[in-house]
């Protein structure tokens, strides 16, 4: 009897099949989480539009940029993209029939047409870093970037291609939601409408939100791509930079510094160029940031690297003589900060306005001086003095009496 088995309670018998149990519950809980994920996703991408003050930096920014690139070259307009340039329209189309390029430029070759789309462009960049008629401008400068891009291919730089990519993803983006006079517009028009019937107002509603949606798709699309054509450029260059030997040795700093081509201020180049430890520094730091840039973007390490490829773009535009490529990708590097530091920006300028001293305004010949003397008192409290010809109201009433 003793020997005896004691039979195994059926939770025990059960326990074999508990691994499959939690396998399933594990496989359905991961399965949740990925629906989740993607749930999140999709509404991040159709509820809100994303990076709003961002879109709008980059309007003013490269409409700005662009304004001023064309002024600073309107000297020297018609041998760049005019009628009588080396490069004429006539070797322009037999290019573009072979890459497939095209330019409003070349449509004719009559003078008075290149001056009127040469003004026309200076309009456009104007409106559009403005903001008025948003949608239809940033078509149109896309346009005009793109034909006078093409009109001279083989003059143009970096900056050149960084700000023709910049203003065709700027179509796809509601760019001027903020910062802009469609912005003012729409303020006022939503204020205007509070008074409408019911029916219209809630016809226009439906309108409104079935836009809206629309909009805020395309538009997060577009700076999705924009974001990923920043971390695409940083980290390819950073790449390439790796592969070359003058990069590696802390040098290549030094034989740009030389080139006469990038020497705007040869005096300031080579007093950089005195100090090589500065330059290697330099050298190894930038490929550094380029390469990790793609990296730091989901945390707040993104902030000080942003502020070191501010300095870099700066000194590149100093001592290399390139501020059109500079200035395209400060602007392009905007679209990484979020909407809440553009927001502060006009409380801070507020505050400061608080706190900076408001100046006093001195005595000028509208403002009367207090009156009496220590003892006296003044106008303001004493008695009326009479006029000449005319009894006070005291003496009148005790005649009364």
């Amino acid at each position: 009897m003793g020997n005896e088995q004691i039979p195994q309670p059926l939770a025990a018998a059960a326990t074999p099949h508990r691994p499959a149990a939690q396998k399933t519950s594990l496989a359905g809980a991961a399965h949740q989480r990925t629906l989740d994920r993607i749930a999140a996703l999709w509404a991040l991408l159709t509820d809100r539009p994303v990076s709003l003050y961002a879109a709008s930096v980059m309007r003013i920014g490269y409409g700005l940029l662009y304004l001023i690139f064309l002024l600073r070259e309107f000297p020297h307009r018609d041998e760049i993209w005019g009628p009588n340039s080396p490069w004429t329209p006539a070797l322009a189309r037999q290019l573009f029939d072979q890459t497939g390029w095209n330019s409003i430029l070349v449509l004719s070759d009559s003078r008075a047409y290149f001056e009127l789309c040469y003004v026309t462009a200076l309009l456009t960049s104007a409106l559009f870093m403005l903001g008025w008629r948003t949608r239809a401008m940033s078509v149109l400068f896309a346009v005009v970037v793109t034909s006078f891009h093409a009109r001279s291919i083989f003059m143009t730089d970096g900056g050149d291609n960084l700000i023709l990519l910049m203003a065709l993803y700027l179509v796809l983006t509601a760019c001027g939601r903020r910062w802009s006079l469609d912005a003012r517009r729409n303020r006022l028009r939503t204020a205007g409408t509070g008074n409408a019937p019911d029916s219209v107002r809630s016809c226009t509603r439906q309108l409104r939100d079935a836009r809206d949606t629309l909009t805020t798709v395309v538009h997060n699309c577009g700076m999705l791509v924009i974001a990923a054509q920043v971390c695409f450029l940083y980290g390819s260059a950073g790449l390439y930079k790796i592969q070359g030997p003058t990069w590696g040795s802390g040098t290549a700093l030094h034989y740009a510094l030389n080139l006469e081509l990038f020497q705007p201020w040869p005096t300031l180049s080579h007093l950089v160029d005195e100090y090589p430890m500065v330059i290697a520094i330099a050298s190894y730091v930038t490929v550094l940031l380029q390469v990790a840039f793609p990296f730091v973007l989901f945390g707040r390490l993104k902030y000080p690297v942003l502020t070191v490829l501010l300095g870099m773009h700066i000194g590149i535009a100093v001592l290399l003589g390139l501020p059109l490529f500079s200035g395209a990708m400060i602007i392009a590097d905007a679209v990484f900060l979020p909407d809440r530091f553009y927001a502060l920006l006009p409380r801070l300028y507020r505050r400061a306005r608080t706190w900076w001293p408001a100046p006093r305004r001195a005595a000028g010949p509208g403002i009367v001086p207090p009156q009496g003397g220590p003892g006296v008192p003044s106008s303001n409290h004493g008695a009326v003095p009479a006029q000449k010809g005319t009894t006070p109201a005291t003496g009148t009433a005790s005649k009364q009496r």
